[in-house]
């Protein structure tokens, strides 16, 4: 069950990563800035990036260090 929870975490920080440069109806819907600020737009777009870099990367330390 974890490991489908961190391999979870590592599709999803890479789907937040996409959605900075990608703009389709998938990475819209996932966009981090878009949820949680109620302006979010294009100058709140980068913070996907940010957040995805650390929900990828955990997940990808979880994977490596079980």
């Amino acid at each position: 069950m974890d490991t489908l929870l961190n391999a979870g975490a590592v599709i999803y920080g890479l789907a937040l990563v996409a959605s900075v440069f990608v703009r389709t109806p998938l990475t819209e819907a996932l966009r981090i800035d878009a949820l949680f600020i109620p302006q979010g737009g294009e100058k709140t777009r980068p913070l996907n990036l940010v957040f995805g870099a650390l929900f990828a990367g955990y997940g990808a330390w979880s994977l490596l260090s079980a």
